[in-house]
């Protein structure tokens, strides 16, 4: 049996560990099994969840209370050895009890609050880009201190500093690897016109009811925000705008939860826009709120997505989140 395929049962021993010597309590008094968790490991003690958190620990603090919450637990323990600081800022923006712990060896220590990073400044030889990304059609974002081109949602050019030569330079292409092939192929063609061509043909495959596509497969929470800046009406508002992520997201294909601005009876109020099922929705959310400066917050997202649990999430918040389906 490899490292990976034990990797469950090594979580569970880990957690039985910790919380064993936590409580000061003998092996003998604790569940004889673990709850399943993917990702981790949980255990349901004295009405209690007690949950280990093992892999990309700060996207899963949402499954870990929706994980309480199934079991009627009155208060969360969340574990983890990084990440910590997000996850307990997170958890100071529910009307439940959670409690974030460090992971130290076989020591659990209180985790401390990480405060929201503040947004990059983009460097001004990356700013004179914006024409040329609007010219070739795409929309220009700005996301930490990023500067990028959109179409429907899909990011097709970014501007970048060349580590070896300082070299300021716009590529075209979806995600690192697209772009880095697209500059070997057609690096002499004049920069407008190459950022046109893709943007054609990223856009008929970004256009509401196109046949599936592997294009239109990618970053559908930016396709369903750019749905909403055109129409703002789908959810009640007079305006929606693109805003910046509390955090930077990894990468362009990884599908992370993206924010908007809406102008609804006169107020603003924070939209977060998601696609699939994603439990760490909630707490993106209140981090996203938060670093708006707003108390309304709105989570749109396909009517299939809509769960009942997600819901539950949303209601836990303080202020509570509004899930608003979108269809």
């Amino acid at each position: 049996m490899n490292q990976s395929s034990r990797r469950p049962q090594l979580n569970a021993i880990k957690l039985r560990a910790l919380v064993r010597e936590h409580l000061g309590v003998d092996d003998a008094t604790l569940p004889a099994d673990a709850g399943e968790f993917g990702g981790g490991a949980a255990l349901f003690v004295n009405s209690a969840a007690w949950v280990l958190l093992d892999e990309r620990p700060e996207r899963r603090l949402g499954a870990a209370l929706a994980w309480a919450l199934r079991r009627e637990a009155a208060q969360l323990h969340v574990l983890a050895d990084q990440a910590t600081g997000v996850l307990a800022r997170r958890a100071e923006g529910f009307d439940y009890p959670i409690n974030v712990w460090h992971v130290e060896g076989r020591t659990l220590l209180p985790a401390v609050v990480e405060p929201l990073p503040g947004p990059p400044v983009v460097p001004s030889e990356h700013e004179i880009w914006t024409d040329v990304i609007a010219q070739g059609g795409a929309l220009p974002v700005i996301e930490h201190g990023v500067l990028a081109g959109e179409v429907e949602g899909l990011e097709v050019c970014r501007v970048v500093t060349d580590a070896d030569t300082g070299e300021v330079r716009l590529e075209v292409g979806v995600g690192a690897h697209d772009r880095g092939a697209f500059q070997m192929l057609h690096g002499n063609r004049p920069t407008t016109e190459a950022l046109a061509d893709v943007v054609g043909s990223v856009s008929s495959h970004r256009q509401l009811g196109a046949p599936r596509h592997p294009l239109n497969m990618l970053a559908q929470e930016r396709a369903l925000r750019a749905r909403l800046v055109a129409e703002p009406h789908l959810i009640g508002a007079t305006t929606v705008r693109a805003a910046g992520p509390p955090i930077p997201r990894p990468n362009v294909k990884d599908p992370i939860p993206c924010v908007a601005v809406a102008t609804i009876d006169g107020r603003p109020v924070a939209v977060v826009c998601s696609s699939g099922v994603d439990l760490d929705l909630v707490p993106y959310a209140l981090d996203a709120r938060a670093a708006l400066g707003v108390d309304e917050c709105l989570l749109v997202l396909p009517a299939r997505d809509a769960l009942d649990i997600q819901r539950r999430l949303a209601m836990l918040a303080a202020p509570p989140l509004i899930v608003l389906p979108v269809g």
